[in-house]
């Protein structure tokens, strides 16, 4: 069995917009002493989002860790005292113009280096009923593809949150 590290000190080394980055000094179960480093993240929030008819609505936006222009889930930080179905509502809202029947299709941790869970929410029968409300530095291309296409696009890569979509498809038994 897996013994729990113990943390025997935390250093910020850099902190930006809710995020930071720590040096975190652990004694290890057999005693040695080494330092991680963490990223502290929010929680998030995103949503495989279909219309009555099955499209999936996409965001597409360019990414600036990948350098890349990727498909997205509608989805974002979960704010303060905030339930993460209550962002994946406003996230599909903000960033699309659509909203739907919002359910819970499970959650997961970002990856071992970071405090950040992701949840993930389908919400089916989506219609348009607002204007995309988008912030500062988001530009977001709205499209509506069929889950097959939405498939392709996740098993080449070019989405990010796929793990996310994954379970949303399964949550829906669309896989």
């Amino acid at each position: 069995m897996s013994e729990r590290w113990t943390e025997e000190g935390r250093t910020t080394i850099f902190e930006v917009a809710g995020r930071s980055l720590d040096k975190v000094t652990y004694r290890l179960p057999d005693g040695t002493v080494r330092d991680k480093l963490i990223r502290r993240e929010p929680s998030a929030a995103a949503v495989l989002a279909l219309t009555p008819d099955n499209r999936v609505i996409i965001a597409r936006q360019y990414r600036p860790g990948p350098d890349a222009t990727l498909y997205e889930m509608p989805g974002g930080f979960v704010e303060e005292g905030e339930d993460p179905a209550e962002t994946a509502q406003r996230e599909l809202l903000e960033e699309t113009g659509y909203k739907g029947d919002i359910e819970p299709a499970g959650s997961c941790w970002d990856d071992a280096g970071s405090t950040a869970k992701r949840h993930g929410f389908v919400a089916r029968n989506c219609v348009r009923v607002a204007e995309q409300e988008l912030e500062e530095m988001e530009f977001v291309t709205v499209e509506l593809i069929g889950l097959d296409e939405f498939k392709k696009v996740m098993r080449a890569g070019l989405m990010t949150d796929v793990e996310l979509a994954y379970r949303g498809l399964d949550h829906l038994g669309l896989l």
